[in-house]
């Protein structure tokens, strides 16, 4: 997998930029675009695999109770007697809280925490925190309500496009999709930026349909590219 590069350089930042000023040239809309590394940490992803391995064990324990004799076997050098019931639990709490720590260490790997955690999961994340930012940076800041957030998360792949209430109620969320396309295509490729500045475009257009300019209209949200 490419990754995507990150934060972006000047240049880039200047392509969006010109990309929102552009794209607001022709409409009352105002877009607003956040670019973030993630989403998430993932770490939660993290604690459940852990969970997981230790009742892998309590299960294994419970199908083939025989493993555990030998464990201890081998930690006393197999000359003492058949170990109790509670040598037995002291070994198998042992062996979880061995195997929870050890799976916690392993996911300290962000990648592998990415990589484990459901696609479901990592889109509600990264829509959640588009909303959040919307929410912060766009809605209702504009006296039309005519706020529009595109906002890309590069680890997950991911993008949301988050249109203010008068936008959400003229524009249908499919008419979002080549917006889309013509950025992740882009992502891809590893031009984070061009990518956005060609969904910039294409928003833009879609919103210049319903809310075309008008000659009262003022700049009332930041065109540069926020990076979080």
């Amino acid at each position: 997998m490419v990754t995507a590069r990150f934060p972006l350089s000047e240049a880039d930042r200047v392509l969006v930029s010109d990309a929102v000023t552009a794209a607001e040239a022709g409409t009352d809309g105002e877009i607003v675009t956040v670019i973030t590394q993630r989403s998430a940490e993932y770490r939660d992803t993290a604690l459940i695999c852990a969970a997981m391995a230790m009742l892998l064990v309590v299960a294994l324990a419970a199908v083939a109770p025989g493993w555990i004799d030998a464990m201890v076997s081998v930690v006393d050098g197999g000359w003492g007697d058949a170990p109790s019931a509670s040598l037995r639990f002291v070994a198998l709490l042992s062996i979880e809280a061995a195997l929870f720590g050890l799976t916690l260490l392993l996911f300290r790997l962000r990648r592998l925490r990415l990589v484990l955690t459901p696609p479901a999961v990592r889109a509600r994340r990264v829509r959640a925190r588009a909303i959040r930012y919307f929410k912060v940076g766009a809605e209702k800041r504009t006296a039309a309500r005519v706020g529009v957030l595109l906002y890309l998360s590069l680890d997950e792949r991911l993008a949301e496009i988050v249109a203010d209430a008068a936008i959400h109620a003229q524009v249908q969320p499919e008419r979002w999709g080549d917006a889309m396309v013509a950025l992740v295509d882009e992502v891809r490729a590893d031009r984070s930026a061009h990518g956005m500045a060609a969904a910039v475009a294409a928003i833009g257009a879609i919103v210049a349909e319903h809310f075309p300019k008008t000659e009262d209209d003022r700049n009332e949200l930041p065109d540069r590219l926020i990076e979080l």
